[in-house]
């Protein structure tokens, strides 16, 4: 496809489909246990603190069927030293495979199998452990126990469905703290806690409605109640592919929002690699013509004033040149935002050859200085490079330089097939980068420290009876009682969810202020520091009594649910307790209308000084005076209709909440 691609904000939907875009999710969600999957160790207790330190090496073993994964010969290659740093709360023997598993934690499964059926998913009778292999250390077993529950669910978006095609059953990995050069270290309190995956079908048709179903299946699962919540609990990977090129995944975005942006420069990416590669063979440049060499050229480059390069020689340090035959002028070909083609080689380099300390190489397309025009003029000459040909060079020890030089080569040849499978990074500017060669099914095989366990129908009718509504219907139900959309995915959660009906049925409340109070007012009270998350449902249920009686008005709620919150808690008081505290130390009862009127001329009798605009400006000003005065004593419409006949004027001030 010819470039320049069109900008993320200039994209639509038939750009999409032009390109033939195919977006798919797995989405990963930590389940709301006290124990981890298979062993007794308690979950979600995460520190920084640690008190020793396990060093380790990662080896590829062979699947089932004898055969190697992709992956775990490529993790091979960058001679890893993994760390673990573990804490003896949170950690056992489990975790480093010197003792069997334990059976499947009860709660997690069960968890679980509620997903399943919220997705609809066609159910597994009997749930079979398989291994999964994982030779980047993140797991220091080197594998992943995992188990499909579900296969074949569906959910609804628009006027479609989204295929769910399976969803599994497994422990999350370590803690990523730094990876840097060989050495690479992990915290294990994350370690072995439950996890589920769901996996869709590729039937999102551009980055917003990929964002658009990731949204529903977050809120899906916090339906339930039992899932964890917070940065790093829910995340998700992004399968992305464009017509003509590969399945390529965007591993582990946490923030849904992140997604649309992502998934366009991936497909960008894709476009503009599918583009190099015509170029390419235009040139003649094949996997079957394919030419490359390099060699040391340390001595050629010893004069250089490039500070990068001349560091590395000061500190005895290997440069090495790969010469790519018929490669010239293409490593500056635009492939994401602000990324050019070149950034393909040095990711490989990065990660593979684990020359991590940037920039890691330079090549003869930069328009910025490096060497000298005489030292690239030497360099083409030793290696008998041509006009046509690119010239990159790499710089580290002996070893690591001959892996770069080979991983440099292996992604060029892979630049005249078209798209290679690759897991890819999230990057926080939108753009993504290489991690991992896209594993395979060779990395499975099954797991025979534990045996079958039967799916029962009377769990699953036990499960089934305690079924939440389904998101979308009460979501439907929202909508039709005419609540703003966004206050509908905090009224998601259960927890507010039952308070929302409470609230509504039980005390006849005006659905939008109740759907306010809860989606935005208690937000706003988080920002500003006020620990709304220790108020109870009864605490609130009891604030919005106080208001449904006459006892508080509707302004007065938002401020007695902070000063409950920020209440010291009452040693032996009822559930209510504190919102009774703050009734007895703080005056609400409602003004009488003689109050008000008294209160209001006392006010104007200080204004009589002061000038003002407009009249209708010195009756919002009473107004907001009697409001800070008399707070949650009187509603704001009264006060603005005893203003009005007292200042015949407009409507000074609004009356909504």
């Amino acid at each position: 496809m010819p470039l320049p691609f069109k900008s993320f904000d200039d994209m639509t939907p038939d750009d999409y489909a032009n390109i033939g875009l195919k977006v798919g999710l797995e989405v990963h969600q930590q389940l709301l246990t006290r124990r981890k999957l298979f062993c007794r160790c308690p979950a979600g207790r995460y520190s920084d603190a640690y008190d020793a330190v396990i060093l380790r090496h990662m080896r590829p073993t062979l699947s089932e069927l004898g055969e190697y994964d992709g992956t775990a010969l490529m993790e091979k290659k960058t001679r890893k030293n993994i760390y673990y740093r573990i804490h003896h709360d949170t950690v056992c023997t489990y975790e480093f495979d010197d003792t069997p598993p334990f059976f499947i934690d009860d709660e997690a499964l069960d968890i679980a199998l509620e997903i399943c059926l919220l997705l609809r998913l066609n159910l597994v009778s009997e749930l079979h452990i398989a291994r999964k292999q994982y030779l980047d250390g993140s797991i220091p077993t080197g594998f992943q126990r995992t188990g499909i529950l579900g296969t074949d669910g569906w959910i609804p978006f628009g006027d479609r469905r989204i295929r769910i095609r399976q969803l599994s059953i497994e422990e999350d990995a370590c803690r990523e703290v730094s990876d840097v050069g060989h050495d690479r270290v992990y915290l294990t309190d994350r370690l072995g806690m439950p996890l589920i995956e769901t996996v869709t079908e590729p039937d999102m048709r551009t980055p917003q409605e990929a964002a658009a179903v990731g949204q529903i299946l977050r809120r899906l699962a916090r339906s339930t109640g039992k899932v964890r919540t917070g940065y790093g609990a829910g995340r998700q990977d992004v399968n992305v592919s464009v017509a003509g090129g590969q399945r390529c995944e965007i591993k582990g975005t946490p923030q849904i929002w992140r997604n649309p942006r992502l998934i366009y420069n991936e497909a960008r990416r894709q476009c503009s690699l599918l583009y190099i590669r015509g170029l390419l063979h235009e040139r003649g440049v094949r996997p079957e013509t394919f030419a490359w060499a390099h060699q040391d050229v340390t001595a050629i480059v010893s004069k250089t004033d490039y500070e990068p390069l001349r560091a590395a020689i000061a500190a005895g340090q290997v440069v090495r040149c790969v010469v790519l035959r018929g490669f010239a002028g293409l490593l500056n070909e635009p492939t994401q935002e602000h990324t050019t083609f070149a950034k393909e080689f040095s990711d490989r380099v990065r990660v593979i050859a684990c020359l991590t300390q940037l920039p890691n190489l330079i090549h003869s397309d930069m328009a910025s200085e490096t060497l000298a025009g005489r030292d690239w003029k030497q360099l083409r000459r030793r290696l008998r490079a041509e006009h046509g040909d690119a010239l990159l060079l790499v710089w580290g020890n002996a070893a690591d330089t001959e892996t770069a030089c080979h991983e440099i080569a292996l992604r060029a040849k892979e630049a005249t097939i078209g798209v290679p499978n690759d897991t890819r990074q999230a990057y926080k500017d939108g753009t993504n980068g290489f991690e991992r060669v896209l594993p395979g099914a060779e990395r499975m095989y099954p797991d025979t420290d534990l045996p079958p366990l039967a799916i029962r129908q009377e769990r699953l009718d036990r499960i089934a009876a305690r079924l939440p509504e389904f998101v979308w219907d009460r979501e439907a139900r929202y909508h039709a009682l005419g609540l703003p959309s966004d206050v509908l995915p905090a009224l998601s959660a259960p927890r507010l969810a039952a308070l929302f009906d409470r609230l509504t049925g039980e005390l006849g409340l005006p659905p939008r202020f109740v759907a306010v109070l809860l989606g935005q007012r208690l937000k706003a009270l988080r920002r500003r520091g006020v620990p709304v998350e220790t108020l109870t449902p009864e605490e609130i249920y009891a604030v919005c009594a106080a208001h449904a009686k006459g006892r508080l008005s509707r302004e007065g709620v938002p401020v007695v649910l902070r000063l409950a919150a920020e209440h010291a808690p009452v040693a032996g008081g009822a559930e209510a307790a504190r919102v009774a505290a703050v009734f007895a130390e703080h005056n609400f009862t409602p003004l009488t209308d003689a109050e008000l009127d008294e209160a209001i001329s006392r006010r104007l009798a200080r204004l009589d000084s002061r000038k003002f605009a407009t009249p209708q400006q010195k009756a919002r000003f009473l107004c907001g005076l009697i409001l800070d005065d008399y707070v949650g004593r009187i509603p704001a419409a009264q006060v603005v209709q005893r203003v009005a006949a007292r200042l015949p004027v407009a409507a000074p001030v609004s009356s909504q909440p």
